[in-house]
């Protein structure tokens, strides 16, 4: 693994997540391993669950954490090629990302989509340009299409919830056959990115073709499909009581139109998802990548309830990101 920008970084899905479980059994036993190594966060946007448990990975390694909010602490960066920076850009990545290649030993970035222009979002230029000048691994933190500590993160979940006796029972138990995996649309008050539906899905498929036994689904309204580069090999659905139909994992996420981009066209409440909806499942897990829109992405009896593993999913994502930085280092 030279960088982790997306799951294409990653040559074996399966080693991934046995390492990262490793960690989370005995978080310091490769406490030596970032000795004397400096991981640079940079956040061009803000972040709470992906910061702190990426500053506590590179602790648990042994390695010091800087972070350095750019948007509020550093100048404005340029990152176009052959720019005229004769507007509000103070400084150039070319300038910049040398300078944090000399500074640290792994570069960790979040930056976000403009929800403007697909093309330049989905181009991934900010990420890209710090990989092509920066001269070290880089880390996405959340970029502008794709969130790939989360998505691992959710799949050490799944695996962990497959594996567990406590949540799989007798023969009819998701880890006596191909459990069901369900990523539905959920309302929202403004356009979100389509980062962590894009990179769930990239991520499921992936570990589909690499031999996994499941089932993937997407509920969304008319007009919300995903770009397919991400979406491949998913069965794609605007039912969502049908796509919950024996459902044994449901992730519940919001993103705005792909095609007209960044919209808001349907906002159904009816797709929220509620206790009701969930006795068609196979006593599906729910989960989300929070911040969550209580009583309007999910309801308070999900949430609230035994089926949510929203807070055990969120805890795991020390252990993706150590399982990312400790394979950075070894490398």
């Amino acid at each position: 693994m030279q960088n982790f920008i997306s799951v294409h970084d990653v040559a074996d899905i399966e080693a991934l997540l046995r390492s990262a479980l490793a960690y989370k059994a005995d978080p310091l036993k490769d406490r030596s391993l970032g000795a004397y190594k400096r991981v640079g966060m940079l956040f061009l946007n803000p972040s709470m669950r992906t910061r702190l448990s990426t500053q506590i990975a590179a602790q648990n390694l042994g390695a010091e954490a800087i972070v350095f909010n750019v948007d509020k602490e550093g100048w404005a960066l340029e990152f176009e090629e052959e720019a005229i920076m004769s507007g509000n850009t103070v400084e150039h990545v070319k300038d910049a990302a040398p300078i944090m290649g000399r500074y640290f030993d792994i570069l960790c970035i979040r930056t976000f989509p403009s929800l403007k222009n697909k093309a330049d979002d989905y181009s991934e230029l900010y990420i890209r340009q710090f990989i092509k000048y920066s001269g070290i691994p880089v880390v996405s933190l959340e970029s502008a299409t794709l969130h790939p500590l989360q998505s691992l993160t959710d799949l050490i979940t799944i695996t962990e919830s497959l594996e567990s006796p406590a949540d799989s029972g007798p023969a009819s138990s998701p880890a006596a056959r191909r459990p069901r995996i369900v990523l539905t649309w959920a309302p929202h008050v403004k356009a979100l990115p389509q980062c962590v539906a894009n990179s769930f899905s990239q991520w499921i498929t992936a570990w589909a073709r690499a031999g996994k036994p499941l089932d993937f689904v997407i509920a969304h309204p008319e007009d919300y499909e995903l770009d397919e580069q991400f979406t491949n090999g998913a069965t794609i659905t605007h039912d969502q009581d049908a796509a919950l139909k024996d459902a044994d994992f449901v992730y519940v996420k919001n993103w705005s139109t792909y095609k007209d981009y960044g919209k808001i066209y349907c906002n159904d409440p009816e797709w929220m998802l509620t206790s009701e909806k969930l006795k068609n499942t196979r006593s599906a897990k729910v989960m989300h990548c929070l911040p969550v829109r209580r009583n309007v992405e999910l309801s308070d009896e999900v949430l609230d309830s035994g089926a949510s593993i929203v807070t055990r999913e969120a805890g795991n994502r020390v252990w993706a990101a150590q399982a990312v930085l400790a394979g950075l280092l070894k490398r």
